[in-house]
């Protein structure tokens, strides 16, 4: 953080880029960290091996599989709708790998966002 940014206040200083990958910086510029050991979790940290040759970073965010107060994920058809219904761009449920670009249209009888309230 600058010396300027610094002496920002308030939703201003909120605004300011906490790290390289805001997802996992908290707001006082501290994370959880995790360490993954090749030994101990092979598939894993070849997953994120890759994923840090295609991005140029060595990180995955692990959270709780929800949005908007739903239950958590628990089965593959709950992971395929919160998937379709966000942001996400690929989906990892063991061996197979969806990207968002690939899949059918999403449509929907009933607006999901309306039937919870926002977190």
């Amino acid at each position: 953080i600058t010396k300027e940014q610094e002496a920002l206040f308030g939703i201003d200083k909120l605004n300011v880029s906490r790290s390289d990958i805001p997802a996992i910086t908290h707001v006082d510029y501290s994370a959880r960290v995790q360490t993954v050991v090749e030994n101990e979790h092979p598939r894993y940290y070849r997953l994120i091996k890759a994923f840090e040759e295609t991005s140029g970073y060595s990180v995955i965010v692990n959270t709780s599989f929800n949005v908007r107060s739903e239950p958590i994920v628990c089965t593959p058809e709950d992971a395929y709708r919160c998937f379709m219904r966000t942001d996400m761009d690929y989906l990892v449920l063991e061996n197979y790998v969806l990207d968002k670009r690939d899949q059918p249209e999403w449509k929907e009888a009933v607006d999901w966002k309306s039937e919870f309230e926002l977190d």
